[in-house]
């Protein structure tokens, strides 16, 4: 028979737990900013763990440290990460995914490249620690400071022919919301019930993959 007392005892120690975790997630991204805004290689890949992938079949620490450190190098003279907004919710308690708003500023030779993106995060706890698993790049726009991105094709980066971005990729209601506009729908003739929780980004995806969208 269940002892109601301990039984009480694990429910205030699990949610004492998540809340605790929720806090050392939500610093993950802030850690990101400033490792990278400040060049600290080693810091910025202590913030994934050991087997993380690297891109182009590699794994590990030292092989993301050397793509990080090659980017940032050729591609930027300074960088400045502004973390916004941010949505965190627990697949199990060793696991969780987040979207994290992000403005950015970057040097880049003669201009002043300003950015509007989002992360989809996944984090793990691994030997008591949170780390993101993997940050997945959405963009909006990235253009230089005194050019407004209006119109289409928002990703304006000097020498690159202008491109689109994969902001709203990730979630479906963007193109249903223009779609029903333009078919004349002035307003939605039901509303679906509100997301439990925990399955908030679950529920916006509608069953869209990360892995499917695109990475320029």
């Amino acid at each position: 028979m269940t002892d109601p007392m301990n039984a009480r005892q694990e429910e205030i120690l699990a949610r004492l737990d998540r809340i605790e975790s929720r806090e050392e997630i939500r610093q993950l991204p802030s850690k990101y900013a400033l490792a990278l805004d400040m060049r600290d290689m080693d810091a910025l890949v202590g913030l994934f763990p050991e087997d993380v992938r690297a891109g182009k079949g590699r794994t590990g620490r030292a092989a993301l440290k050397a793509w990080f450190t090659e980017t940032l190098s050729q591609q930027f003279d300074g960088t400045s990460h502004h973390v916004g907004s941010q949505v965190i919710e627990f697949l199990d308690p060793d696991t969780a995914v987040g979207i994290v708003y992000s403005k950015n500023e970057h040097e880049t030779g003669a201009d002043w490249v300003i950015m509007q993106m989002m992360y989809h995060d996944r984090y793990e706890r691994i030997g008591g620690r949170w780390f993101f698993r993997s940050r997945q790049p959405l963009y909006w726009y990235a253009s230089d400071l005194g050019k407004p991105p209006v119109g289409e094709r928002k990703m304006r980066w000097p020498g690159r022919e202008p491109y689109s971005g994969n902001y709203h990729a990730l979630f479906p209601s963007w193109a249903a919301f223009w779609s029903g506009l333009h078919a004349g729908v002035d307003a939605p003739v039901a509303v679906a019930e509100p997301a439990p929780l925990e399955r908030f980004i679950e529920t916006m995806r509608k069953g869209i993959e990360v892995e499917h969208i695109r990475v320029r």
